[in-house]
């Protein structure tokens, strides 16, 4: 594990807030001339600490007004169960996230739709129909006051 610098922490820090900022602007907020700041943030990602950048879009101007997670319980807890399952939620466009966790479910996954009738299709078109899933426990978002997702 790396250890913690405090500058590149602010570096960190600065780019989840704004990723687009210029090198000289991200400088200036740090306290690093640009060649400085620069080549910190190119070894950050050469480290792999930075592993990409990404746009932070509007769900509601893309046509986005429901979004769940669903605890999702399989029948079988076999590598070939959970692996046809992540094959499953791979090809779904409706699923934005989903993760393998630790508990009385095996997955957790992040579903965003249009409203609430194009959720119940993929709830039951879907969900319904890949095999081995046995539970299905939908959490309605109904609001995101701390999202650090981009």
């Amino acid at each position: 594990m790396a250890q913690s610098d405090p500058i590149n922490d602010r570096i960190l820090h600065e780019l989840l807030q704004n990723a687009r900022q210029s090198n000289t602007d991200l400088a200036a907020r740090v306290g690093l001339s640009p060649s400085a700041c620069l080549r910190r943030v190119q070894d950050l990602e050469r480290r792999g600490v930075i592993v990409g950048y990404r746009a932070v879009l509007d769900p509601a101007a893309r046509g986005i007004g429901f979004v769940a997670y669903i605890g999702v319980g399989l029948g079988q807890h076999t590598k070939a169960a959970q692996e046809a399952f992540e094959r499953a939620m791979a090809r779904a466009p409706e699923v934005v996230e989903c993760h393998n966790i630790t508990g009385t479910v095996e997955y957790l996954v992040r579903v965003e739709c249009a409203d609430l009738a194009s959720y119940k299709v993929f709830h039951t078109d879907v969900l319904g129909t890949t095999p081995h899933v046995t539970s299905l426990t939908s959490y309605v978002v109904m609001g995101s006051p701390k999202d650090r997702r981009a």
